[in-house]
């Protein structure tokens, strides 16, 4: 595991232990790895939401049939057919 020494005012370094005492966290370390996958956690959230934001806003709305569906599993079919060379 790679290390990263941070420096935090007193007060930031005061509630951090107060969280780890708190919180169930054994180290501070546990704790700011903690907040650190929260963090990402929460950007890929943010992205996803974008993306599906911008898919709602991109264009006319088209019908979603059963037919449709048929026809994207044969794309998808042809396209890996075609890249592997297997079906």
């Amino acid at each position: 595991m790679a290390s990263l020494n941070i420096s935090l005012p007193q007060s930031l370094k005061d509630y951090v232990e107060d969280q780890v005492s708190a919180g169930g966290y054994s180290t501070p370390s546990e704790y700011l790895r903690d907040l650190v996958r929260q963090d990402q956690k929460r950007s890929s959230e943010d992205r996803l939401e974008a993306l599906l934001l911008e898919g709602l806003t991109s264009g006319s709305p088209i019908d979603i049939t059963p037919e449709y569906w048929e026809q994207k599993r044969r794309q998808l079919i042809d396209r890996h057919s075609s890249t592997t060379g297997k079906r």
